[in-house]
């Protein structure tokens, strides 16, 4: 490991947000190291874009692990039954995918365990959208404590930080930190239902998030639309 600096496991989903994140971690001195799941989403285009992500900030390693959570389905992301919807709706959304933060923070921890890394940054936001249960800070706060208690490191004393940089910013204050940073937007998707070719639908929550933060960003907007 260098010396001059700390290793760190950042969740990297191809989207805008985790893309920031690697961004801010980079920044920070650490030594990244890129963590994707090919979990049965519905289209692999963000995957295509965290990989680009990946080159363009010359992480230490990409590792994109397969995990089929369209096994068990129970969301309109991992199951084609369910309708991504175009309308913000009350409560918990059914683009909510049943604990996926729980085992991909779960499987960064045993990955950073093994690195040497005390550090995992993910990328969740309790501001601009806070219907995920697993988006909150009570929740980062949990797992971190659960992280501390649940390995080896951390019962010898190594202290493991999960760090959400961006829980408590806007999407256009993200979108102006990154590029800062120099985040290439045009690479991310965010679109719950892109094309093949990585094309935004433009009305999904996520697709509308994204448009309204790049306007109160006073950025252009380098989506790329359907």
């Amino acid at each position: 490991m260098s010396e001059q600096k700390k290793r760190a496991v950042i969740l990297l989903s191809g989207g805008l947000d985790s893309a920031t994140v690697l961004a801010i971690a980079q920044h920070a001195g650490y030594d990244c190291y890129a963590l994707s799941f090919d979990y049965g989403q519905r289209h692999n285009t963000e995957l295509h874009a965290a990989k680009k992500i990946a080159q363009q900030f010359n992480v230490r390693q990409h590792l994109v692990l397969p995990m089929a959570l369209d096994a068990i389905g129970g969301s309109a992301l991992t199951d084609e039954a369910i309708d991504v919807p175009e309308t913000l709706a009350e409560g918990i959304p059914v683009t909510y995918v049943p604990a996926r933060n729980t085992v991909f923070l779960s499987i960064a921890l045993g990955w950073a365990e093994v690195l040497g890394a005390r550090d995992i940054f993910i990328g969740v936001n309790a501001v601009d959208y806070s219907g995920y249960p697993d988006c909150r800070p009570e929740f980062i706060e949990a797992f971190e404590q659960l992280a501390n208690l649940a390995t080896k490191a951390g019962v010898e004393g190594d202290h493991f930080s999960v760090q959400a940089p961006l829980i408590e910013m806007s999407k256009s204050d993200t979108i102006r930190r990154g590029i800062e940073l120099g985040v290439d937007y045009s690479k991310t998707v965010s679109c719950y239902q892109a094309d093949e070719e990585g094309r935004a639908c433009g009305v999904c929550d996520s697709c509308r998030l994204r448009k309204a933060g790049f306007e109160q960003a006073g950025a252009g907007d380098p989506t790329n639309y359907q």
